[in-house]
């Protein structure tokens, strides 16, 4: 983006709080985006990141009509913002208003301070000839922010690549709230418009009343489908030189006047889910949930990815397991640095334990960990910081070469390298295990095997644990604790989440 392309020019070094801005990113019909530092007399913390991406939406030289629009569409991104938090979801940190009378164009703006990516995935698109060589994994990642928006309650409305933001260690962020909307009963209403090639035939059916035009959750899953196509192909799903031309034939298609024809570049094992995302009836789209098809999407991922050999006694059987956790946006989050901030209770750790049994160093990480995926049944911070005392008693230097497990949470370097950031997995990575990244990779390990155990009867807390001193299929196979996880283990983890219960007040 250049500022003769910007719709809000803003120079190099302007000042909005603490924030300074250093150069553009992007432009769009309402809005500029651009990075940002941190004021070095206002030092970035654990929850105030050094870099950030401004947004800056105009007020000054729009009609009133205008203004009305955009000031609905930023209350719509400042509300996901601070109701839908999730790793897969970009941040919102602050908000400004800026004040300067002596620019007419900035006097008066709303600016958005967010989460700054590395680029989006339409980006990465336009240098590769065809898909991306990541697709898989990223599809899987918008699938896990998809789902936790959709249970939140809300519709994307405007999703497709150019709004899928990749970090610079390649984890997925889904990004410009400024269409999404919240359910009123099975609908949610927005403003006309959007992206053609990613809207749903029916929209063009739908009304436009008081509140705006009527949309359902399943938009997004069509939107969905049309996205992963074209992040696994490099190409659209439906023919035409032209928007229009492409929106024709997917009229005609939902009409039941052509069939679907996906790219042959298309993998064989995503057919069936880009065309269950395309359904050409929003009533049967809607069969398909965004955490059906992000449990389809892991499970894809898992059986398409090289399956790495383990040496640790314990991790035998969890590969298959741990090769989907790499593709899990929605609860693998150890590509996420440990500045993200904790729910806004979790600095009071004594609601979630008893913090007498817990070192101070390692309370926040604990309820960082178990509450990564507050949804999701059995994982809490109460549970990771018993499994720590019974695993290491806190001992973050643990080394027992004998069975190949290191640190506080007793990981075998074979198996946390698959679970490293990307672009660090190639390499195996080698003791002492900081507590950050220990801690982290077994609240992700956690969030992902509690669905796995949905249909095994049982306390989820127990299942959990002994599925972690084993694997996933040995607890549904005994339908319980497995004879490979010794008395002496869950002796010493019942009496350890007995005692740490937190105290009542």
């Amino acid at each position: 983006m250049t500022n003769v392309q910007a719709v809000v020019r803003v120079p190099a070094g302007y000042r909005v709080g603490p924030w300074r801005v250093t150069k553009p990113l992007a432009s769009g019909s309402w809005s500029s985006v651009y990075a940002a530092e941190r004021d070095p007399d206002d030092p970035p913390t654990g929850d105030k990141p050094g870099t950030a991406a401004l947004k800056f939406v105009p007020t000054g030289t729009l009609t009133n009509r205008q203004l009305a629009f955009m000031a609905e569409m930023t209350q719509r991104e400042v509300s996901v913002g601070r109701k839908v938090a999730h790793p897969r979801l970009a941040r919102l940190y602050e908000t400004h208003v800026i004040d300067d009378p002596d620019d007419t164009q900035l006097d008066g703006a709303t600016v958005l301070v967010l989460e700054l990516a590395d680029r989006s995935a339409a980006a990465l698109l336009d240098t590769v000839d065809g898909g991306l060589p990541e697709a898989a994994r990223i599809v899987t990642e918008i699938c896990a922010g998809l789902a936790h928006l959709h249970a939140a309650g809300w519709v994307h409305g405007d999703l497709k690549p150019s709004n899928v933001l990749l970090m610079a260690d390649g984890s997925v962020r889904l990004a410009d709230f400024g269409l999404a909307a919240e359910i009123d009963g099975t609908h949610a209403y927005l403003p006309p418009g959007g992206t053609a090639d990613y809207m749903p035939p029916e929209r063009a059916d739908e009304d436009l009343g008081r509140n705006g035009v009527a949309i359902r959750q399943t938009a997004d899953i069509w939107a969905l489908g049309v996205t992963a196509c074209q992040l696994l192909t490099g190409r659209l799903p439906f023919p035409g030189v032209t928007s229009r031309a492409r929106s024709a034939a997917a009229a005609a298609y939902a009409a039941g006047h052509g069939e679907l024809t996906l790219p042959a570049a298309l993998p064989p094992e995503w057919r069936d889910f880009v065309a269950d995302c395309l359904a050409p009836d929003h009533r049967i789209r809607i069969r398909h949930t965004a955490t059906d098809l992000l449990h389809r999407a892991e499970t894809i991922t898992s059986a398409t990815r090289p399956t790495p050999r383990w040496r640790s006694r314990r991790r035998l059987a969890v590969s298959a397991a741990l090769t989907a956790i790499l593709a899990t946006g929605g609860v693998l989050a150890v590509e996420q640095p440990w500045h993200t901030p904790p729910p806004d209770n979790a600095a009071q750790a004594d609601q979630y334990f008893n913090t007498a049994h817990v070192p101070a160093q390692y309370r926040e990480m604990i309820v960082q960990a178990g509450t990564s995926c507050p949804t999701t049944a059995g994982v809490t911070p109460l549970l990771v910081a018993a499994m720590l005392k019974t695993e290491s008693n806190f001992d973050e230097n643990l080394a027992d070469p004998a069975h190949d497990e290191y640190g506080i949470a007793r990981w075998t370097p074979t198996v946390l390298q698959y679970l490293m950031p990307v672009g660090q997995r190639t390499t195996t990575p080698v003791p002492p295990f900081s507590a950050s990244l220990s801690i982290k990779a077994m609240g992700d390990y956690l969030c992902y095997m509690s669905p796995q155990l949905e249909t095994t009867a049982g306390d989820r807390t127990i299942l959990l644990a002994a599925a972690y001193r084993t694997s996933i299929p040995k607890v549904q196979q005994a339908k319980g604790v497995p004879p490979q996880v010794s008395a002496d283990y869950m002796t010493r983890l019942r009496a350890n989440l007995e005692a740490m219960k937190p105290v009542s007040r």
